[in-house]
């Protein structure tokens, strides 16, 4: 019989299987492998336990590992510097330092924003953002000077998962944090705290009078958005709009375009459900809660997220990526106005912690854990 025959042959007699293999994870079956890849990786750097990475503008590169160091890293040369003044960090489970960035006016002012996991009373923990001048010498060493926290979340709670705290500067000026609900669910609908929301800042750390909730009082008029759950990317796209990707609960990871005041619905609705097999209801079941723009089932465990605006990857401008942990992926995000699909997976063969775009357009990736490479990809020739 012709192979051709015997191939319909089976998928007619095997539809349900063939099926149910693509609706279980049909990005996964299709996830592009190396040999595929239209990029090459090329190892920079290893790190330990890494967790993000933010260029100078010498096109040196600043990187945190959740231990409490932060590195200064020249890619050209492999020279590397530990930065003196770093803060007392709460090491542990999802805990430690987290994320770096520059203030807009860097080149003039060299301030540095960082947030990480701050002890706290009682064996309590919560995540605190801080600003410093970065000081370098000749050598590429430095430290960082005048430091001031100018945002903890509130309250401080057991317990070292979600602190999210990821770092982004809008084409606002304004400083946007995301502020995970620590594993503790009612947070993100309670404005009596700062938990499971995103939080809209000026650079110094003060309050804009023009965010929606202003009115309140504190803490909730640092808030943007509310009802999130693990909020790990943050990314402005060409037209100034925010979206997020958060990790969902067992099933139900999400990227979301984030509207002025919107409520998100965790944990009254979700895509996923409980840990513990408790049903949690979906978001068509609650129509005044913000649906996602993309749900994952099963999940792709979102860590990272940029949208790209390089020349070296020209057909991808305007594509967001997502950095993959339980997925082992750098996720493309093709967006079709307000709404957007996965439109490729590669497979990267490791977490992959964080992603950024560098000053050539080059994509950069940090994987997750121990003995971490730093990736930069450019198009294979």
């Amino acid at each position: 019989m012709p192979r051709p025959l015997l191939l319909s042959l089976a998928l007619a007699l095997t539809p349900v299987l063939f099926t149910t293999a693509c609706a279980a994870d049909p990005a996964a079956q299709a996830a592009v492998k190396p040999a595929q890849w239209p990029f090459a990786a090329t190892e920079v750097a290893r790190f330990d336990s890494p967790w993000a990475m933010a260029f100078l503008p010498d096109r040196s590169l600043l990187v945190t590992e959740k231990a409490g160091r932060l590195v200064h890293l020249d890619p050209a040369s492999g020279r590397r510097h530990a930065i003196a003044g770093v803060p007392q960090v709460a090491h542990a489970g999802q805990g430690g330092f987290g994320d770096v960035a520059l203030h807009p006016q860097f080149a003039r002012n060299g301030l540095v924003y960082y947030s990480y996991a701050e002890p706290g009373e009682n064996d309590t923990r919560g995540a605190a953002v801080a600003r410093a001048r970065l000081v370098l010498d000749a050598q590429g060493g430095g430290r960082l000077a005048d430091a001031q926290v100018i945002w903890r979340q509130t309250p401080k709670v057991s317990g070292n998962g979600h602190y999210g705290h990821r770092l982004l500067f809008g084409p606002d000026g304004k400083l946007w944090i995301s502020s995970s609900e620590r594993q503790k669910f009612d947070p993100a609908q309670d404005m009596g705290g700062n938990l499971g929301k995103i939080i809209r800042l000026n650079d110094d750390g003060s309050v804009p009078a023009d965010n929606p909730f202003a009115a309140q009082g504190s803490p909730a008029n640092q808030v943007w958005s509310l009802g999130h759950r693990n909020i790990l990317g943050l990314a402005f796209d060409a037209r100034g709009r925010l979206w997020e990707n958060e990790m969902g609960p067992k099933g139900g990871d999400e990227l979301n375009l984030i509207q002025r005041g919107g409520n998100y619905g965790y944990p009254l609705v979700s895509n996923g459900d409980h840990y513990d097999g408790r049903d949690i209801p979906d978001h068509h079941t609650r129509p005044e809660f913000v649906a996602p723009k993309i749900s994952w089932t099963p999940v792709i465990s979102p860590s990272s997220l940029i949208i790209y605006d390089g020349a070296q990857f020209p057909q991808w401008r305007g594509n967001g990526f997502i950095g993959g942990l339980s997925s082992q992926s750098l996720v493309r995000i093709a967006f079709d106005g307000d709404n957007a699909r996965e439109a490729e997976r590669f497979d990267m063969g490791a977490r992959i912690r964080a992603v950024t775009q560098g000053p050539d357009g080059a994509l950069w990736l940090l994987e997750d854990g121990s003995n971490a490479r730093l990736l930069k990809l450019t198009p294979r020739t």
